[in-house]
């Protein structure tokens, strides 16, 4: 019995190293695979870098990307074309330039003006205001006929008539009387003649603003007559542009200037 069971264990014995030959074999295509593996990342890793640096640069750039490059280039395209360049898009830019404007500009203040106040002056009444027969004399122009231009009358807080009118242009007393005030500076007035005057019994108050420096003719106290030169146009006290600012007051009441003299002074 003994010998009969002794050569089955001595084929368990050779079955383990079968068992290791196959494990072997099998480990082997493992490790190339993980081998092989390794060496294309490392390739990979290498030769990715080097094409994505030789590779051209987009075609679509844009500007705003060129800016962020170098601020101070600028690329425009091939077919940009430059627009005509019109006079009416662009301001003045030289002090000739500038000063033309701002002569423009005034110029088109006072012709608006001028039309402004012609309105207003027809809508007073001039009832009242005929104090002398128009002609007489009694009554004069401050300045030439045809030498100014009608400019805002009163209201708003404007108590005169603005006659536009070069610089320098003679101013005479618009009827005879007494000189209140003259001086260089009276308030917004600038140099300004004040004057007290009595016509078709009726007291009336004359003032005549903005005149140039050092023009005036007449003094405090001095009796003039109607017509009398009493000073010259400028631009003096609260003005922006040369003219007279003209106020006539009757008995402590203001008139608007233009018709007074329209209806006294013929």
């Amino acid at each position: 019995m003994a010998a009969d069971i002794e050569p089955p264990a001595k084929k368990s014995e050779d079955r383990v190293p079968a068992r290791r030959t196959v494990a072997r074999k099998t480990v082997r295509p493992l490790r190339s695979v993980a081998i092989f593996g390794a060496v294309g990342a490392l390739v990979a890793g290498i030769a990715l870098p080097a094409y994505a640096a030789t590779k051209p640069a987009e075609a679509a750039t844009t500007v705003q990307q060129l800016a962020a490059v170098d601020a101070q280039s600028l690329v425009v395209a091939s077919q940009a074309t430059a627009a005509p360049l019109a006079r009416g898009t662009f301001t003045a830019t030289t002090p000739e330039e500038i000063e033309k404007k701002k002569a423009e500009e005034a110029a088109a203040a006072r012709a608006a003006a001028a039309a402004k106040s012609s309105a207003a002056a027809s809508n007073f009444s001039t009832a009242g205001y005929a104090l002398v027969s128009p002609g007489s004399g009694e009554v004069r122009y401050p300045l030439p006929v045809g030498s100014y231009t009608q400019g805002r009358t009163i209201g708003g807080g404007h108590n005169g008539a603005d006659m536009l009118a070069p610089a320098m242009t003679p101013i005479y007393a618009a009827s005879a009387g007494v000189v209140r005030a003259s001086a260089e500076s009276i308030g917004g007035y600038g140099v300004c003649v004040m004057i007290d005057s009595v016509v078709g019994g009726q007291r009336v108050q004359t003032t005549y603003g903005h005149m140039t420096y050092g023009t005036r003719q007449v003094q405090a106290g001095q009796t003039v007559a109607a017509g009398q030169l009493i000073g010259f146009v400028g631009s003096t006290g609260r003005s922006t542009a040369n003219h007279l600012h003209f106020e006539v007051w009757i008995n402590g009441g203001l008139v608007e200037p233009y018709s007074w003299l329209a209806a006294n002074a013929g």
